[in-house]
């Protein structure tokens, strides 16, 4: 595109963003046509929310919907927020019954948790979704500006420039004052009625918020004015578009969006709602009186009026947050003794743990605990850290590169992929060179895997399950044992909290920041390899980095310790896969072999004909069946079968493990109507490992000529030789590696097998 191009799609931008201001009875018009766009603070930032739909994902072993909001969908999924789903939608449940008016309009949403958890994420989620939302025809957010020149005399209004004609005598409410608020009561009451019955939703419009003093000047100016000249339509005339138009604004940090960050300072008063400027009161006639327009109105509460306030770091705001309680109780707040101003806003506070700890110091006191009214009303979310190896995987990417992109995958095996890629990043070494440093297949899985493993309880576990088990349980919704499939729901895990605690993702990204950065790859000097991070080197030196590491005590270190092994077995065992599914690779049965095995075996057991490559009906191949079990699944030999016709093991196999199978996976995937799509074969468990699985005495019937204690240097035109060269060459182009991680993978794997090997 030219650079006119792209100035013309920038103006349509901007085009559909804003609207040309209207007079207050467009406006009215309006809403009366969209009553959504009239919605109070609560009811707007539940609309955008569900503005942006939901999707399904599997977390901690169960299936839960997801608000896609949450994953930052207008930034490109920067500053998404990696699980804790549960956590979200029990916040918009909250917010829901806030938004109806169901007994909770009283309580501030508290956000907490240990830090990176993605608390912060959440934050950058509600500005940009906001923002974003605003830009849109259903999103479209309303405000009042004002314009009292010529009428009398005065200084007229200013925030401390002298006016000028035309548009520049036009002041915007400061703190977004809602438009309908212009009317006398009685009759927005009836407006508001009104929008509600045309209103296609289960959530009324509240709104009982006053005109903000800054316009209430305006507004008691123009009328005294024309009362004095004796106009009888006051309203109108006060209202005549002369005076007061509508107008659309984009929502964000200062406009409808209120944050209070730590580093933030000042009196309560200050913090909260603004300022007073004694030079402004100095300039301005307002007869004795404090004059609002004279206020500076950047306190967090003016900057949120009409939608968000957020306290982030709260603990640092201790000493305001008694001072909140009557923002949503009364909807109302102080600029001064005599000044006070109606505030809709929805209330969102932040902290780590520490806040709790200042809120229960005078716990013992118990009915006298003058913090208890306070946490009455404190609405507690609590996030933890992820207890799901994908998500903690992606998350771990996610802070070494500038990736963005939400994980979505359509089955786990896709999902098992990306947790397997490896990372390949360039670092800029100590004599200026940039070098690439490649973090091999399955290192972030291991980093991950350590890091959620940590955070589990270990005492819930029933009999033969260890803490990796358990993870991969939370991270696939099952556990694969043989043919069969466990679910999470065949478990007894004791219901815990968990993710309180262990090894955070800034640790993680630490230890393997550092790595990257050494100079050689001391593990593998004497391959000639430098730039590969292994699996085991990155947890080495997570377990090795746990002394120095002041965020863990000592308790902490000894038990993330003992935990390194398991972790170790299981990056392993998938390593050892990847060698000998790149070994196997031309033997693997493909998908229309295993398809055809599944109709006849339905066919045979179900008593029916199925159709051949003429379209004729015939009976199921008993022949074809016996094959496939003996050569592909290797579960039975010529004993097993009287000619072709199989005996009671088979048998017993195609009802139990094939049929019963298909039957439960196409239960667990029908649709609300009991409807069932087509079913995938591959998903079925028993045909899985048909699939894509061997072992090495697959390996070694295969190639009876293999010796795996030759593999680091095989002797010149060997299996062992050939063998090598096809593997590597594989796991290349089947897993990603490349060829250094190829060859220390292929190497660490038969350095173990030939131990056994014989």
């Amino acid at each position: 595109m030219t650079g006119e191009e792209y100035i013309d799609r920038a103006d349509d931008s901007l085009q559909e963003t804003y609207e040309p201001p209207m007079p207050l009875s467009a406006y009215v018009e309006e809403v009366l046509e969209n009553p959504a766009s009239a919605a109070h603070a609560s009811k707007y930032l539940l609309a955008a929310i569900e503005d942006a739909g939901t999707r399904t994902v599997v977390e901690e072993g169960e299936r839960k919907e997801r608000y896609r909001f949450f994953d930052d969908p207008h930034n490109d999924g920067e500053h998404a927020i990696l699980g804790n789903t549960e956590v979200l939608n029990s916040f918009v449940d909250d917010l829901r019954s806030i938004a109806a008016r169901r007994g909770k309009e009283e309580k501030i949403l508290w956000l907490d948790g240990p830090t990176a958890t993605g608390k912060s994420e959440l934050k950058r989620c509600l500005v940009n979704g906001l923002r974003e939302y605003s830009k849109t025809e259903a999103g479209r957010r309303y405000t009042v500006e004002w314009n009292v020149s010529g009428v009398g005399s005065g200084s007229g209004m200013t925030y401390g420039e002298e006016p000028t004609p035309d548009e520049d005598d036009w002041y915007e409410s400061p703190v977004q004052t809602h438009p309908l608020s212009v009317f006398p009561q009685a009759v927005r009451e009836d407006i508001v009625a009104d929008l509600n019955e045309r209103l296609d939703d289960h959530i009324p419009i509240h709104l009982e918020t006053e005109l903000d003093p800054f316009s209430r000047e305006a507004y008691d100016h123009l009328e005294e004015q024309y009362r004095r000249q004796g106009v009888e339509d006051l309203f109108s005339a006060i209202t005549d578009e002369r005076h007061l138009r509508v107008k659309n604004f984009v929502v964000d940090v200062g406009r409808g969006i209120g944050v209070l960050h730590s580093e933030d300072d000042g009196t309560p008063k200050e913090r909260l709602v603004g300022s007073w400027m004694a030079g402004m009161l100095q300039q301005l006639d307002s007869r004795g009186r404090k004059n609002p327009q004279a206020f500076s109105y950047d306190g967090v509460l003016s900057q949120g009026n009409g939608l968000l306030t957020i306290v982030e770091d709260a603990a640092q705001h201790a000493d305001l947050l008694q001072k909140l309680l009557n923002v949503p109780d009364e909807g109302a707040v102080k600029l001064d003794k005599g000044i006070g101003m109606d505030v809709d806003t929805q209330m969102v506070i932040i902290s780590n743990p520490d806040l709790e700890a200042q809120l229960n110091k005078h716990a013992e006191m118990e009915g006298s605990d003058p913090l208890k009214a306070l946490k009455r009303r404190l609405d507690k979310h609590e996030f933890t850290y992820l207890l799901n190896l994908s998500l903690e995987a992606e998350l771990v990417r996610r802070e070494l590169t500038n990736e963005t992109e939400i994980w979505e995958a359509d089955s786990y095996e896709a999902l098992e992929e990306r947790i397997r890629e490896p990372v390949t990043i360039a670092v800029r070494a100590g004599d200026g060179e940039v070098r690439e440093r490649e973090l091999a297949p399955h290192a972030i899985e291991a980093a991950a895997l350590y890091a959620v493993v940590s955070r589990l309880d270990a005492e819930s576990l029933p009999p033969g399950l260890d803490l990796v088990d358990k993870a991969l349980v939370y991270d696939r919704g099952y556990l694969q044992d043989g043919d069969e499939r466990r679910y999470k729901e065949e478990f007894d895990f004791a219901d815990v909290e968990e993710g309180g605690g262990g090894i955070p993702v800034t640790y993680t990204r630490d230890v393997i920041a550092d790595l990257l950065h050494e100079e050689t790859d001391r593990h593998h000097a004497d391959l000639d390899v430098e730039g590969v991070i292994m699996p085991r080197d990155l947890l080495n030196a997570m377990a090795e980095g746990l002394d120095e590491a002041p965020v863990f005590s000592g308790t902490e270190r000894t038990e993330y310790e003992n935990r390194l092994v398991p972790v170790k077995n299981h990056v392993f065992g998938r390593q050892e896969d990847d060698v000998i599914d790149a070994i196997m690779r031309d033997k693997r049965v493909d998908e229309e072999t295993v398809e055809e095995y599944i109709e006849h075996v339905y066919a045979a057991v179900e008593g029916e004909q199925i159709a051949n490559e003429r379209g004729e009906l015939e009976e199921p191949d008993p022949l074809k069946m016996k094959v496939f079990e003996i050569e592909h699944l290797g579960r039975f030999d010529e004993s097993d079968y009287d000619g072709a016709e199989a005996e009671e093991g088979p048998r017993t196999f195609r009802e139990q493990k094939v049929i019963t199978a298909l039957n439960r996976h196409a239960w667990r995937n029908r649709d609300a109507d009991f409807r069932v799509s087509d079913v995938d074969p591959r998903e079925i468990p028993v045909i899985e490992t048909v699939l894509g699985s061997h072992d090495w005495d697959d390996v070694g019937r295969t190639y009876e000529d293999l010796e795996p204690s030759q593999w680091d240097d095989p002797p010149s035109g060997t299996e062992t030789e050939r063998l090598k060269e096809k593997t590597l060459a594989n796991l290349q182009e089947m897993f990603g590696y490349s060829p250094a991680s190829a060859e220390l993978t292929s190497r660490h794997v038969m350095g173990q097998v030939s131990y056994r090997w014989d």
